[in-house]
């Protein structure tokens, strides 16, 4: 019924990855929104909020939901910025600094299982068309 459904099928597979990562982030008890997040700014310390929330494709007041929580586990910290004191840069603490490798290893290992499952081809592929059409309809 819904085999030409973008919506449907999206979602979906949505629901499927999540379940995946859930998994794969449970140990370090994290969301994988929370934990994506938190990669990003093991990546790039000092990040502002809204640069932040535009890499993770989020809205500002979904970023700052997510960092709360972040904050409330240890794992963040903000700092005011010296050119704006209402925008804030956004830093690992040590604990979070703890477990980067654990997350990446944890966010590589699902990638290599579903590389092998789906053909390494077949999943570079897909991701690139899926990054297509999400910022073709942003």
């Amino acid at each position: 019924m819904f085999e030409h459904c973008l919506y449907f099928n999206t979602t979906a597979l949505a629901r499927a990855l999540d379940r995946e990562w859930t998994k794969a982030f449970g140990p370090f008890g994290l969301t994988p929104s929370q934990a994506f997040m938190l990669r990003a700014v093991l990546a790039r310390p000092g990040l502002l909020q809204n640069e932040l929330a535009k890499e993770l494709a989020i809205s500002r007041p979904t970023a700052t939901r997510s960092l709360d929580g972040l904050q409330k586990l240890g794992l963040i910290e903000r700092r005011s910025t010296e050119s704006d004191g209402r925008e804030y840069a956004i830093y690992p603490t040590a604990e979070a600094q703890d477990i980067k490798d654990g997350l990446n290893a944890a966010s590589a290992a699902v990638t290599k299982r579903f590389k092998a499952e789906l053909g390494r081809e077949e999943f570079e592929e897909t991701v690139a068309k899926m990054r297509n059409i999400r910022t073709t309809l942003e």
